[in-house]
């Protein structure tokens, strides 16, 4: 297999794409083009030297394990790109979510510009009468000789008090409200891994509550006949129908109307923004392993998925420790499916397969990006689907096929936000309500097919 040599990386032509911040998608590309083939050059040294030390002494050194490791974070920064090339509709979203972002901004400092505060006429009475009391309550310890007995009096001499003595930091009257904390107007949020199943299915919307797709079921053979031979009728074509149930998905939160109003977020966009992310998760997940029961079916329950057996009892290697599983899975697929195929797998799953060489001793992980393409797994455009499971004893981590004509997926509705102030009224809370309608399920099982973990 031929290796492009630096000058020709450099020399390689990229498609001008823009992505969602402004720069050309082909200068990113370029960006990571060296510091990748680099690593990948490296990191092949580093795993024959480990099938090497395999071979002869029946275990790998642990600091080549520990290296390779270390080479599997340096494509970090090429898969993001890759991933960009493989679906670049993900930029039109990102900029979506910067533009919701910016609005999100905007509409709290709106919220925090139409906030009572200082300066309010509450605010200047309550100091006016604060002042007066005080000044009645020094003429009154000036003509007895003593403190007032006023209660009002009494508490504006002790809050005077208080703020003439030591000054610091330690105490919110002797000076804490004058050295005030930063507060950071961000909320801390972990990852959450959602599966991008949309843009590897086909996606429909509908207006009713499923839908009916015809299926050919049967088909009839030609037959051979003589000059005047008899000809008598070819059965067996045959016709069924398939439905597509939508089901609802839902989340319901409530929250004091006082939070809402007093708090620094836009607590009903963030609790919106929340929601939408874990429909998506949801719905990622049952596109992938759904029972279909009140849910979308999942291409891997689906009876009818067919499967290939790696090699090896809990790992996508076969014995040998080459990748004649995944080779023989992709062509147990009929030539027609292959044409827009993609490998679904999870990360974990990736990270095995970067090590695992074909028959003829070349890896079939293989960058693209110098030539402007994705990463491929023998030479295939590949997804990663944090819903897949890894490899195990008798799972199935990698699915491949044409999932467009495989899998279905169905809008019916969707996210709908009841904000309802009646419910809860009496406890102080706004009860928010949303919920969402959708289905899917295989349609064409025979154009996608599943690796199994098994001999």
């Amino acid at each position: 297999m031929h290796m492009m040599s630096r000058d020709e990386r450099r020399r390689a032509r990229v498609p001008e794409r823009k992505n969602g911040g402004g720069s050309s998608l082909a200068a990113e590309v370029k960006s990571v083009v060296d510091p990748m083939m680099r690593a990948f050059e490296e990191f092949k040294a580093t795993n024959e030297a480990r099938l090497k030390e395999i071979e002869k002494k029946g275990t790998a050194d642990p600091l080549l394990i520990e290296k390779l490791g270390k080479l599997e974070q340096a494509f970090a920064k090429g898969e993001e790109v890759s991933a960009k090339l493989t679906a670049i509709e993900q930029e039109a979203k990102k900029q979506k979510d910067l533009e919701q972002e910016l609005r999100d901004q905007l509409d709290a400092l709106e919220l925090k510009l139409k906030r009572p505060g200082f300066g309010t006429p509450e605010a200047t009475a309550e100091l006016k009468r604060h002042h007066d009391s005080w000044a009645r309550g020094m003429l009154t310890s000036l003509a007895t000789g003593g403190l007032p007995t006023d209660e009002r009096q009494k508490k504006a001499f002790d809050r005077v008090l208080a703020e003439t003595k030591a000054l610091g930091i330690q105490n919110d009257t002797t000076g804490g409200y004058l050295a005030p904390v930063e507060f950071v107007r961000e909320i801390i949020k972990g990852v959450t891994e959602i599966s991008p199943v949309r843009q590897l299915v086909r996606v429909r919307s509908t207006v009713n509550k499923s839908i009916m797709v015809p299926k050919r079921t049967g088909q009839f053979a030609a037959q051979w006949v003589a000059d005047q031979g008899t000809r008598s009728e070819t059965d067996g074509l045959r016709y069924g129908m398939l439905e597509i149930p939508t089901h609802e998905m839902y989340a319901l939160v409530d929250i004091s109307h006082q939070n809402l109003e007093d708090s620094a977020f836009d607590l009903e966009a963030e609790i919106r923004g929340e929601t939408d992310e874990q429909f998506a998760l949801a719905e990622g997940t049952a596109v992938v392993s759904g029972t279909g029961v009140g849910r979308p079916e999942g291409w891997m329950i689906n009876a009818d998925v067919a499967s290939t057996v790696s090699g090896s009892a809990a790992n996508i290697k076969d014995a040998t420790g080459q990748a004649n599983g995944l080779i023989s899975l992709k062509h147990a697929i009929k030539t027609a499916y292959t044409r827009n195929a993609n490998w679904a797998l999870n990360r974990t799953s990736l990270g095995a397969i970067r090590q695992l060489k074909d028959g003829q001793n070349n890896y079939i992980w293989m960058p693209g990006l110098a030539q402007g393409k994705p990463n491929t797994i023998d030479g295939d455009p590949y997804v990663e689907v944090p819903d897949m499971p890894s490899e195990g004893a008798n799972t199935s981590p990698v699915a491949y096929g044409d999932f467009m004509r495989a899998y279905t997926l169905v809008d019916r509705i969707n996210m709908v936000a009841l904000r309802d102030p009646y419910t809860q009224a009496t406890s102080g809370n706004i009860r928010f309500l949303f919920y969402r309608r959708i289905g899917g399920q295989v349609m064409l099982a025979e154009a996608i097919r599943k690796l199994k973990c098994s001999t």
